[in-house]
């Protein structure tokens, strides 16, 4: 019972940080850039990054505590390749979402907050860009976890 409790909750988890990525940069910026100008687009995606980093400061640590919660009593010794490669993307994954929360979005928002609108956009590239590779490692994680047996 505990275990596919944690499944659930590092599956949950796993499903918001991805599938807001993808939506974030492939659906919300491609439509943000289409019909607004900078001084209105980049207030925008600040306030929904803030909105997402937000409720990401609960799933990326709970992802990254159940999936270390059902490998553990496995072993590092016994655990399918696939599962060590998910740990150690999934930390990268969770490296880049810290810097992403703690120094870029404090910048945007600095950014943002003195109408200064094209280092705005360069800290919003900035983060376009670690999403980008946060979401090919994820793709690469399910890889792995498909592998893993």
């Amino acid at each position: 019972m505990l275990y596919h409790a944690l499944l659930f909750l590092h599956l949950l988890a796993v499903v918001a940080w991805v599938g807001g990525m993808f939506f974030a940069h492939f659906c919300l910026r491609p439509a943000a850039v289409e019909v607004l100008e900078p001084p209105a687009r980049l207030p925008l995606m600040l306030a929904a990054l803030r909105r997402f980093l937000g409720a990401m400061s609960i799933a990326v640590p709970l992802v990254v505590l159940t999936g270390l919660a059902l490998f553990l009593p496995v072993g590092f010794g016994n655990a399918p390749v696939g599962w060590h490669v998910m740990l150690t993307l999934g930390l990268v994954m969770a490296g880049v979402y810290a810097f992403i929360h703690l120094v870029l979005l404090p910048r945007l928002r600095t950014h943002c907050a003195a109408s200064a609108w094209p280092l705005a956009a360069q800290a919003l590239n900035a983060i376009r860009r670690l999403v980008a590779l946060n979401l090919a490692l994820g793709v690469l994680v399910i890889v792995a976890a498909i592998s893993a047996r």
